[in-house]
Protein backbone atom coordinates (compact mmCIF):
# COMPACT_ATOMS: atom_id res chain seq x y z
CA UNK A 1 0.00 0.00 0.00
CA UNK A 2 2.99 2.32 0.40
CA UNK A 3 4.51 4.05 -1.49
CA UNK A 4 2.08 2.67 -4.06
CA UNK A 5 -0.25 -0.30 -4.37
CA UNK A 6 1.53 -3.26 -5.91
CA UNK A 7 1.59 -7.03 -5.66
CA UNK A 8 4.95 -8.61 -4.93
CA UNK A 9 5.87 -12.28 -4.86
CA UNK A 10 8.52 -14.18 -2.96
CA UNK A 11 8.37 -11.83 -0.01
CA UNK A 12 8.49 -12.46 3.72
CA UNK A 13 7.22 -10.32 6.62
CA UNK A 14 9.09 -10.60 9.90
CA UNK A 15 7.04 -9.84 13.02
CA UNK A 16 8.11 -9.54 16.66
CA UNK A 17 6.12 -8.39 19.70
CA UNK A 18 3.20 -7.39 17.52
CA UNK A 19 5.19 -5.13 15.19
CA UNK A 20 6.56 -5.54 11.69
CA UNK A 21 10.34 -5.76 11.79
CA UNK A 22 11.01 -6.03 8.10
CA UNK A 23 9.60 -6.84 4.68
CA UNK A 24 12.24 -8.65 2.66
CA UNK A 25 12.79 -11.38 0.07
CA UNK A 26 12.04 -14.81 1.48
CA UNK A 27 15.52 -15.92 0.45
CA UNK A 28 17.03 -13.45 2.94
CA UNK A 29 14.54 -13.92 5.76
CA UNK A 30 15.92 -17.24 7.01
CA UNK A 31 19.40 -15.75 7.24
CA UNK A 32 18.30 -12.73 9.28
CA UNK A 33 15.51 -14.08 11.48
CA UNK A 34 14.78 -17.19 13.50
CA UNK A 35 11.48 -18.49 14.87
CA UNK A 36 8.41 -20.17 13.40
CA UNK A 37 7.61 -19.51 9.76
CA UNK A 38 4.20 -19.64 8.07
CA UNK A 39 4.02 -20.17 4.32
CA UNK A 40 0.91 -18.97 2.50
CA UNK A 41 0.95 -20.37 -1.07
CA UNK A 42 -1.62 -18.88 -3.44
CA UNK A 43 -2.65 -16.36 -0.80
CA UNK A 44 -2.29 -12.59 -0.68
CA UNK A 45 -0.89 -11.13 2.51
CA UNK A 46 -2.26 -7.61 2.91
CA UNK A 47 -3.10 -5.02 5.56
CA UNK A 48 -6.23 -5.73 7.56
CA UNK A 49 -9.36 -3.94 6.38
CA UNK A 50 -10.36 -0.77 8.22
CA UNK A 51 -14.11 -0.28 8.66
CA UNK A 52 -14.12 3.48 9.21
CA UNK A 53 -17.79 3.79 10.18
CA UNK A 54 -20.25 1.45 11.81
CA UNK A 55 -22.69 1.05 14.67
CA UNK A 56 -21.59 -2.36 15.91
CA UNK A 57 -24.39 -3.10 18.35
CA UNK A 58 -26.99 -2.57 15.64
CA UNK A 59 -26.06 -6.03 14.40
CA UNK A 60 -28.90 -7.14 16.68
CA UNK A 61 -31.29 -5.14 14.45
CA UNK A 62 -30.07 -6.76 11.22
CA UNK A 63 -33.08 -7.08 8.90
CA UNK A 64 -35.41 -5.47 11.45
CA UNK A 65 -36.81 -2.78 9.13
CA UNK A 66 -35.86 -3.47 5.54
CA UNK A 67 -36.97 -1.79 2.30
CA UNK A 68 -37.69 1.64 3.78
CA UNK A 69 -36.32 5.14 3.07
CA UNK A 70 -34.11 6.76 5.69
CA UNK A 71 -36.69 8.97 7.45
CA UNK A 72 -39.37 6.31 8.16
CA UNK A 73 -36.64 3.72 8.76
CA UNK A 74 -35.16 5.91 11.51
CA UNK A 75 -38.18 7.67 12.95
CA UNK A 76 -40.79 4.92 12.81
CA UNK A 77 -38.70 1.80 13.37
CA UNK A 78 -35.05 2.08 14.43
CA UNK A 79 -35.27 4.90 16.97
CA UNK A 80 -38.38 3.44 18.68
CA UNK A 81 -36.70 0.01 18.82
CA UNK A 82 -33.54 1.52 20.25
CA UNK A 83 -35.56 3.46 22.82
CA UNK A 84 -37.14 0.23 24.00
CA UNK A 85 -34.24 -2.21 23.83
CA UNK A 86 -30.85 -0.51 23.87
CA UNK A 87 -28.95 -0.85 27.14
CA UNK A 88 -25.55 -2.02 28.25
CA UNK A 89 -26.33 -5.73 27.69
CA UNK A 90 -27.77 -5.10 24.21
CA UNK A 91 -24.70 -3.09 23.18
CA UNK A 92 -22.23 -5.62 24.58
CA UNK A 93 -23.88 -8.62 22.92
CA UNK A 94 -24.42 -6.81 19.61
CA UNK A 95 -20.85 -5.53 19.52
CA UNK A 96 -19.45 -9.02 20.11
CA UNK A 97 -21.52 -10.33 17.21
CA UNK A 98 -20.27 -7.50 15.01
CA UNK A 99 -16.63 -8.08 16.00
CA UNK A 100 -16.97 -11.79 15.23
CA UNK A 101 -18.37 -11.07 11.77
CA UNK A 102 -15.78 -8.41 11.01
CA UNK A 103 -12.78 -10.49 12.10
CA UNK A 104 -13.90 -13.44 9.99
CA UNK A 105 -14.20 -11.06 7.04
CA UNK A 106 -10.72 -9.59 7.47
CA UNK A 107 -11.61 -6.35 9.28
CA UNK A 108 -8.91 -5.71 11.88
CA UNK A 109 -10.00 -2.19 12.91
CA UNK A 110 -13.41 -0.53 13.14
CA UNK A 111 -14.71 2.88 14.16
CA UNK A 112 -17.89 2.82 16.20
CA UNK A 113 -20.56 5.45 16.84
CA UNK A 114 -23.12 4.26 19.37
CA UNK A 115 -24.49 4.43 22.86
CA UNK A 116 -22.75 2.76 25.83
CA UNK A 117 -19.25 3.04 24.33
CA UNK A 118 -17.84 1.32 27.42
CA UNK A 119 -19.64 -1.86 26.37
CA UNK A 120 -18.39 -1.56 22.78
CA UNK A 121 -14.89 -1.22 24.23
CA UNK A 122 -15.28 -4.30 26.43
CA UNK A 123 -16.51 -6.32 23.46
CA UNK A 124 -13.57 -5.17 21.34
CA UNK A 125 -11.07 -6.08 24.05
CA UNK A 126 -12.71 -9.47 24.56
CA UNK A 127 -12.66 -10.32 20.84
CA UNK A 128 -9.20 -8.85 20.18
CA UNK A 129 -10.15 -6.43 17.41
CA UNK A 130 -8.73 -2.91 17.12
CA UNK A 131 -11.37 -0.23 17.69
CA UNK A 132 -11.78 3.52 17.56
CA UNK A 133 -14.55 4.21 20.05
CA UNK A 134 -16.88 7.12 19.42
CA UNK A 135 -17.72 9.51 22.23
CA UNK A 136 -21.24 10.02 20.98
CA UNK A 137 -23.24 13.22 21.37
CA UNK A 138 -26.86 13.76 20.42
CA UNK A 139 -29.49 16.27 21.50
CA UNK A 140 -32.02 13.69 22.62
CA UNK A 141 -32.12 11.67 25.86
CA UNK A 142 -31.52 7.93 25.77
CA UNK A 143 -30.94 5.10 28.21
CA UNK A 144 -27.28 6.13 28.12
CA UNK A 145 -27.46 9.88 28.79
CA UNK A 146 -29.97 12.66 29.37
CA UNK A 147 -28.44 15.56 27.45
CA UNK A 148 -25.36 16.53 25.38
CA UNK A 149 -23.34 17.48 28.45
CA UNK A 150 -23.85 14.04 29.98
CA UNK A 151 -23.05 12.30 26.70
CA UNK A 152 -19.71 14.12 26.54
CA UNK A 153 -18.95 13.63 30.22
CA UNK A 154 -19.56 9.89 29.98
CA UNK A 155 -17.63 9.61 26.73
CA UNK A 156 -14.60 11.35 28.20
CA UNK A 157 -14.78 9.08 31.24
CA UNK A 158 -14.67 6.03 28.93
CA UNK A 159 -11.64 7.49 27.17
CA UNK A 160 -9.87 7.99 30.49
CA UNK A 161 -10.75 4.49 31.71
CA UNK A 162 -9.41 2.69 28.63
CA UNK A 163 -6.63 5.02 27.52
CA UNK A 164 -3.94 2.41 28.25
CA UNK A 165 -5.56 -0.35 26.19
CA UNK A 166 -3.20 -0.93 23.23
CA UNK A 167 -5.94 -1.66 20.66
CA UNK A 168 -8.34 1.09 21.74
CA UNK A 169 -8.35 4.74 20.68
CA UNK A 170 -11.14 7.30 20.63
CA UNK A 171 -12.92 9.89 18.53
CA UNK A 172 -15.75 12.35 19.08
CA UNK A 173 -18.96 11.24 17.41
CA UNK A 174 -21.63 13.94 17.21
CA UNK A 175 -24.47 12.10 15.50
CA UNK A 176 -25.31 14.67 12.80
CA UNK A 177 -25.73 18.43 12.37
CA UNK A 178 -29.52 18.03 12.56
CA UNK A 179 -29.33 16.26 15.95
CA UNK A 180 -26.59 18.32 17.65
CA UNK A 181 -26.78 22.03 18.49
CA UNK A 182 -24.14 24.70 17.88
CA UNK A 183 -23.00 24.86 21.49
CA UNK A 184 -22.30 21.12 21.62
CA UNK A 185 -20.50 21.13 18.27
CA UNK A 186 -18.34 24.05 19.38
CA UNK A 187 -17.50 22.26 22.61
CA UNK A 188 -16.54 19.11 20.67
CA UNK A 189 -14.28 21.13 18.38
CA UNK A 190 -12.54 22.62 21.42
CA UNK A 191 -12.11 19.24 23.12
CA UNK A 192 -10.90 17.59 19.92
CA UNK A 193 -8.20 20.23 19.57
CA UNK A 194 -7.15 19.87 23.21
CA UNK A 195 -7.07 16.06 23.18
CA UNK A 196 -5.90 15.60 19.58
CA UNK A 197 -8.62 13.13 18.63
CA UNK A 198 -10.63 12.99 15.38
CA UNK A 199 -14.31 13.84 14.92
CA UNK A 200 -16.79 11.72 12.96
CA UNK A 201 -20.33 12.76 12.05
CA UNK A 202 -23.06 11.88 9.57
CA UNK A 203 -23.35 14.80 7.17
CA UNK A 204 -25.15 15.45 3.88
CA UNK A 205 -26.49 11.90 4.02
CA UNK A 206 -29.49 12.78 1.85
CA UNK A 207 -30.65 15.66 -0.32
CA UNK A 208 -33.67 15.99 1.99
CA UNK A 209 -31.39 16.56 4.99
CA UNK A 210 -29.65 19.41 3.17
CA UNK A 211 -32.93 20.94 1.95
CA UNK A 212 -34.47 20.86 5.43
CA UNK A 213 -31.39 22.53 6.92
CA UNK A 214 -31.53 25.30 4.31
CA UNK A 215 -35.26 25.81 4.87
CA UNK A 216 -34.79 26.03 8.63
CA UNK A 217 -31.53 28.00 8.87
CA UNK A 218 -30.68 29.23 5.35
CA UNK A 219 -27.41 27.32 5.77
CA UNK A 220 -26.23 24.00 4.38
CA UNK A 221 -24.95 21.57 7.04
CA UNK A 222 -21.33 21.64 5.84
CA UNK A 223 -21.37 25.43 5.82
CA UNK A 224 -22.57 25.33 9.41
CA UNK A 225 -19.82 22.93 10.41
CA UNK A 226 -17.32 25.18 8.69
CA UNK A 227 -18.66 28.25 10.51
CA UNK A 228 -18.15 26.39 13.79
CA UNK A 229 -14.59 25.45 12.86
CA UNK A 230 -15.11 21.70 12.43
CA UNK A 231 -13.89 21.33 8.84
CA UNK A 232 -10.30 20.33 9.63
CA UNK A 233 -7.98 17.36 9.00
CA UNK A 234 -9.59 15.78 12.08
CA UNK A 235 -13.05 15.60 10.50
CA UNK A 236 -14.59 12.49 8.99
CA UNK A 237 -17.73 13.36 7.02
CA UNK A 238 -19.76 10.15 6.79
CA UNK A 239 -21.97 9.52 3.72
CA UNK A 240 -21.61 12.93 1.99
CA UNK A 241 -23.92 11.93 -0.86
CA UNK A 242 -25.03 15.49 -1.63
CA UNK A 243 -22.05 17.79 -2.20
CA UNK A 244 -21.64 20.69 -4.58
CA UNK A 245 -18.30 21.64 -6.12
CA UNK A 246 -17.56 24.31 -3.52
CA UNK A 247 -18.10 21.79 -0.71
CA UNK A 248 -15.79 19.28 -2.36
CA UNK A 249 -13.17 22.02 -2.66
CA UNK A 250 -13.71 22.98 0.99
CA UNK A 251 -13.19 19.41 2.24
CA UNK A 252 -10.08 19.08 0.09
CA UNK A 253 -8.53 22.40 1.07
CA UNK A 254 -9.04 21.73 4.78
CA UNK A 255 -7.71 18.17 4.63
CA UNK A 256 -10.93 16.52 5.85
CA UNK A 257 -11.86 12.91 5.10
CA UNK A 258 -15.03 11.41 3.66
CA UNK A 259 -16.20 7.96 4.77
CA UNK A 260 -18.11 6.31 1.95
CA UNK A 261 -20.83 3.76 2.87
CA UNK A 262 -22.15 2.60 -0.52
CA UNK A 263 -24.30 -0.39 0.43
CA UNK A 264 -26.11 1.50 3.18
CA UNK A 265 -26.58 4.54 0.96
CA UNK A 266 -28.11 2.46 -1.81
CA UNK A 267 -30.29 0.35 0.46
CA UNK A 268 -31.85 3.44 2.05
CA UNK A 269 -31.92 5.28 -1.30
CA UNK A 270 -29.90 8.04 0.35
CA UNK A 271 -27.91 8.89 -2.74
CA UNK A 272 -24.51 8.16 -4.24
CA UNK A 273 -21.30 9.80 -3.08
CA UNK A 274 -19.25 11.42 -5.87
CA UNK A 275 -16.14 9.48 -4.92
CA UNK A 276 -14.29 10.01 -8.19
CA UNK A 277 -14.76 13.79 -7.96
CA UNK A 278 -13.66 13.79 -4.33
CA UNK A 279 -10.61 11.72 -5.24
CA UNK A 280 -9.62 14.06 -8.05
CA UNK A 281 -9.92 16.99 -5.64
CA UNK A 282 -7.54 15.26 -3.22
CA UNK A 283 -9.98 14.37 -0.44
CA UNK A 284 -8.92 11.39 1.69
CA UNK A 285 -11.57 8.72 1.03
CA UNK A 286 -12.19 5.93 3.52
CA UNK A 287 -14.72 3.11 3.53
CA UNK A 288 -17.38 2.12 6.06
CA UNK A 289 -20.08 -0.50 6.25
CA UNK A 290 -22.46 1.58 8.40
CA UNK A 291 -24.52 -0.58 10.77
CA UNK A 292 -25.93 -3.99 9.95
CA UNK A 293 -29.45 -2.56 10.32
CA UNK A 294 -28.97 -0.54 7.13
CA UNK A 295 -26.37 -2.63 5.32
CA UNK A 296 -27.34 -6.06 6.67
CA UNK A 297 -23.69 -7.14 6.56
CA UNK A 298 -20.45 -5.93 8.06
CA UNK A 299 -18.64 -7.63 5.19
CA UNK A 300 -16.46 -4.80 3.92
CA UNK A 301 -15.65 -6.77 0.75
CA UNK A 302 -19.17 -6.07 -0.51
CA UNK A 303 -18.59 -2.36 0.03
CA UNK A 304 -15.18 -2.60 -1.65
CA UNK A 305 -16.64 -4.14 -4.79
CA UNK A 306 -19.60 -1.78 -4.87
CA UNK A 307 -17.34 1.25 -4.37
CA UNK A 308 -15.39 0.42 -7.52
CA UNK A 309 -18.50 -0.26 -9.59
CA UNK A 310 -20.64 2.60 -8.34
CA UNK A 311 -17.93 5.19 -8.95
CA UNK A 312 -17.81 4.18 -12.61
CA UNK A 313 -21.58 4.54 -12.96
CA UNK A 314 -21.78 7.89 -11.11
CA UNK A 315 -18.83 9.33 -13.07
CA UNK A 316 -19.90 7.68 -16.35
CA UNK A 317 -16.32 6.53 -16.75
CA UNK A 318 -15.13 2.91 -16.59
CA UNK A 319 -11.69 4.15 -15.52
CA UNK A 320 -13.02 6.03 -12.47
CA UNK A 321 -11.66 4.94 -9.08
CA UNK A 322 -9.42 2.03 -10.18
CA UNK A 323 -8.96 -1.08 -8.03
CA UNK A 324 -5.74 0.09 -6.38
CA UNK A 325 -7.44 3.25 -5.14
CA UNK A 326 -10.43 1.32 -3.78
CA UNK A 327 -8.12 -1.03 -1.90
CA UNK A 328 -6.33 1.98 -0.43
CA UNK A 329 -9.67 3.37 0.77
CA UNK A 330 -10.34 0.14 2.64
CA UNK A 331 -6.94 0.06 4.34
CA UNK A 332 -4.48 2.96 4.54
CA UNK A 333 -6.95 5.78 3.89
CA UNK A 334 -9.24 4.48 6.62
CA UNK A 335 -6.30 4.38 9.01
CA UNK A 336 -5.36 7.95 8.10
CA UNK A 337 -8.93 9.19 8.62
CA UNK A 338 -8.98 7.65 12.10
CA UNK A 339 -5.64 9.16 13.08
CA UNK A 340 -3.91 5.77 12.85
CA UNK A 341 -2.03 6.18 9.57
CA UNK A 342 1.35 5.92 11.28
CA UNK A 343 0.34 2.70 13.06
CA UNK A 344 -1.71 0.53 10.68
CA UNK A 345 -3.01 0.36 7.11
CA UNK A 346 0.08 -0.91 5.32
CA UNK A 347 2.74 -3.59 5.70
CA UNK A 348 5.70 -1.39 6.58
CA UNK A 349 8.48 -1.91 9.12
CA UNK A 350 7.57 -0.28 12.41
CA UNK A 351 3.82 -0.55 12.02
CA UNK A 352 1.57 -2.89 14.00
CA UNK A 353 1.16 -6.31 12.44
CA UNK A 354 -2.52 -5.94 11.51
CA UNK A 355 -2.60 -8.27 8.53
CA UNK A 356 -4.83 -10.74 6.73
CA UNK A 357 -4.27 -13.47 4.17
CA UNK A 358 -6.75 -13.98 1.34
CA UNK A 359 -6.88 -17.25 -0.58
CA UNK A 360 -7.15 -16.75 -4.34
CA UNK A 361 -6.77 -20.41 -5.30
CA UNK A 362 -10.46 -21.21 -5.77
CA UNK A 363 -12.38 -21.37 -9.03
CA UNK A 364 -14.05 -18.00 -8.45
CA UNK A 365 -10.68 -16.26 -8.26
CA UNK A 366 -8.77 -18.06 -11.02
CA UNK A 367 -6.87 -17.28 -13.12
CA UNK A 368 -5.10 -14.40 -11.39
CA UNK A 369 -3.68 -11.80 -13.78
CA UNK A 370 -3.65 -8.93 -11.31
CA UNK A 371 -4.00 -9.72 -7.58
CA UNK A 372 -5.01 -6.13 -6.77
CA UNK A 373 -7.89 -6.24 -9.25
CA UNK A 374 -8.84 -9.72 -8.05
CA UNK A 375 -9.12 -8.54 -4.46
CA UNK A 376 -11.49 -5.72 -5.40
CA UNK A 377 -13.71 -7.37 -8.00
CA UNK A 378 -13.64 -11.09 -7.14
CA UNK A 379 -12.62 -11.79 -3.54
CA UNK A 380 -14.99 -11.94 -0.59
CA UNK A 381 -15.11 -12.58 3.13
CA UNK A 382 -15.17 -16.33 2.55
CA UNK A 383 -11.69 -16.09 1.02
CA UNK A 384 -10.13 -14.67 4.20
CA UNK A 385 -8.02 -17.40 5.77
CA UNK A 386 -5.90 -15.79 8.47
CA UNK A 387 -6.21 -12.59 10.50
CA UNK A 388 -3.69 -11.00 12.86
CA UNK A 389 -4.31 -7.93 15.03
CA UNK A 390 -1.19 -6.51 16.62
CA UNK A 391 0.60 -9.72 15.71
CA UNK A 392 -1.94 -11.90 17.55
CA UNK A 393 -3.72 -14.43 15.36
CA UNK A 394 -7.50 -14.01 15.57
CA UNK A 395 -8.56 -16.14 12.58
CA UNK A 396 -6.74 -19.34 11.63
CA UNK A 397 -7.54 -21.22 8.41
CA UNK A 398 -10.89 -19.49 8.15
CA UNK A 399 -11.95 -20.21 11.74
CA UNK A 400 -12.12 -17.78 14.61
CA UNK A 401 -9.43 -18.32 17.24
CA UNK A 402 -10.17 -18.31 21.00
CA UNK A 403 -13.80 -17.15 20.78
CA UNK A 404 -16.98 -19.12 21.42
CA UNK A 405 -18.83 -18.31 18.20
CA UNK A 406 -21.81 -20.48 19.12
CA UNK A 407 -22.34 -18.61 22.39
CA UNK A 408 -22.13 -15.20 20.68
CA UNK A 409 -24.62 -16.26 18.00
CA UNK A 410 -26.95 -17.81 20.58
CA UNK A 411 -27.10 -14.51 22.46
CA UNK A 412 -28.04 -12.75 19.22
CA UNK A 413 -30.83 -15.25 18.56
CA UNK A 414 -32.16 -14.72 22.09
CA UNK A 415 -32.29 -10.97 21.48
CA UNK A 416 -34.21 -11.52 18.24
CA UNK A 417 -36.77 -13.64 20.10
CA UNK A 418 -37.19 -10.94 22.75
CA UNK A 419 -37.57 -8.14 20.24
CA UNK A 420 -39.96 -10.13 18.06
CA UNK A 421 -42.11 -11.01 21.08
CA UNK A 422 -42.06 -7.40 22.23
CA UNK A 423 -43.25 -6.18 18.84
Amino acid sequence: MEPDVSAQTGQCVAVDKGRILAVLPASEAAERFSGPRLDLPQQVLMPGLVNAHTHAAMSLLRGYADDLPLDPWLNEHIWPAESRWVGSEFVHDGSRLAALEMLLGGVTCFADMYFFPDQVTEAAIETGIRAVIGMIAIQYPSAYAADPAEYLQKGLAVRDRYRDQPLITHMFAPHAPYTVDDATLSRIRQLADELDVPIQTHVHETAAEVAEAVAATSERPLARLNRLGLITPSLMAVHATCLDNSEIDLLASQGASVVHCPRSNLKLASGACATAELSRAGVNLALGSDGAASNNRLDLWGDIQLTGLLAKWVDNDAAALPAAEVLTMATLNGAKALGLGSKIGSIVAGKAADMISVDLSGAGNQPVYDPVSQLVYSAGAANVQNVWVGGQQRVRDGQIDNLDSAEIISKAQTWAERIRAGD
